[in-house]
C-alpha cells in the first residue's frame, strides 16, 4: 500500500506521466522483493543504507549499466523523501548512498596507418580546394588543436620562423603550440596559392572561395567528408583529429603533461583519458598477436 500511496502522490500532485509512474512502480517493487530476499523482518521502515547499498551492488552484478542503476536509485530517493514528508518513515536510507559513475566512452581515433593515407599527396588534386582541405587535417593532426581554435587563426598568428602557433583556446586562454617541418611546408604552399587566387577580405589563415573565414559548419564538412576516405569511424569530427593526435604522442613516448599543454587543458585527469586508450590499443594489438593470448 505504500508504494501504491506514492504513486498516487506521483499521479496527481507532481503529474508525472503514466509511463513514469509505472518505471518508479516497477523499481520500487524490484527494491522490495530484494530486500524481502534478504530478511523477512525487514520492511520500509527499517531498511538502512547498508540495504540500499547491496541492491545497487546486486543490479551491477546483473549487468545493469550506471545510467540505469542511478535512475532507480533515484526513484528510491524519491520514494523515502515522500515517506519522510507523509511520516511514513524516519529517514532516508538512500540519500547518502552514491550510485556508481558513469563510464565515458574511450575517445576515437584514427590508426597511424589511415593518417598516413589520408595526407599521402598522392590522394590529392592540384586544386586550391584540395590544398586547403589537406592543410587543414594536417593542421589539425599535427597540433592537436580545437576546431574553434582552427577557425579563430589569423595569419598573424602563425609564426614560420621559430614555428608557432599562437592559439586562442576556452575562457580566452592563449597558448603557444610548435609545429614541424611538414605543417610549415604545407601552410607555405597554402598561403601562396590562397593569396593568389582567393580576395583578400579578412585576416583569417582559413578562408573561403569568396576570402571569408571559414566557419565551423565549412570546416566540419571537409573534415567529415575525407575522413570518411580512410576510416570507417562513425564519428568523423575535427575532434577526432585532436583526439588522434594526442594518442599518437603518446603512443611515441611524449609526457602526459607536454601533451596537457599542447592540448590546453586545464586538468591532467582530461588528459590521462588517452593512456586508457593507448593501453586499450596494446590489449587489442596483445590479443590478436599472441598465442596464448
Amino acid at each position: 500500500m505504500i508504494i501504491e500511496g506514492f504513486l498516487e502522490y506521483l499521479r496527481h500532485e507532481r503529474y508525472f506521466s503514466e509511463l513514469t509512474v509505472r518505471e518508479y512502480g516497477r523499481d520500487l517493487h524490484d527494491f522490495q522483493s530484494y530486500f524481502k530476499t534478504l530478511d523477512d523482518n525487514l520492511s520500509w521502515e527499517n531498511v538502512d543504507s547498508d540495504v540500499v547499498r547491496g541492491w545497487m551492488e546486486s543490479m551491477m552484478d546483473h549487468q545493469q549499466t550506471a545510467t540505469s542503476v542511478n535512475r532507480r536509485l533515484s526513484a528510491l530517493r524519491s520514494f523515502y523523501k515522500y515517506a519522510v514528508m507523509a511520516g511514513l518513515a524516519d529517514n532516508n536510507p538512500a540519500r547518502s548512498v552514491k550510485g556508481p559513475k558513469k563510464s565515458k566512452p574511450l575517445p576515437q581515433f584514427l590508426k597511424e596507418t589511415e593518417i598516413d593515407e589520408l595526407l599521402d599527396p598522392q590522394m590529392w588534386e592540384d586544386s586550391f580546394n584540395d590544398l586547403r582541405a589537406r592543410t587543414l587535417l594536417l593542421m589539425f593532426y599535427s597540433t592537436g588543436m580545437r576546431l574553434s581554435e582552427l577557425i579563430g587563426l589569423d595569419d598573424n598568428m602563425v609564426d614560420f620562423e621559430t614555428g608557432e602557433l599562437k592559439v586562442t583556446g576556452k575562457r580566452n586562454k592563449q597558448r603557444i603550440i610548435p609545429f614541424g617541418t611538414e605543417l610549415r611546408e604545407a601552410l607555405l604552399e597554402y598561403v601562396r596559392r590562397r593569396d593568389m587566387e582567393v580576395p583578400r577580405v579578412s585576416d583569417a589563415l582559413f578562408v573561403t572561395n569568396k576570402g571569408e573565414r571559414m566557419n565551423r559548419n565549412r570546416v566540419g564538412y571537409v573534415v567529415k567528408k575525407n575522413l570518411g576516405r580512410v576510416t570507417t569511424l562513425k564519428k568523423r569530427s575535427p575532434h577526432v583529429l585532436r583526439h588522434t593526435f594526442a594518442t599518437a604522442m603518446l603512443n611515441h613516448e611524449a609526457g602526459l603533461e607536454s601533451v596537457k599543454k599542447l592540448l590546453g587543458h586545464e586538468s591532467l585527469s582530461t588528459t590521462e583519458v588517452y593512456t586508457h586508450t593507448t593501453s586499450e590499443q596494446l590489449k587489442r594489438v596483445y590479443n590478436s598477436a599472441h598465442p596464448r593470448a
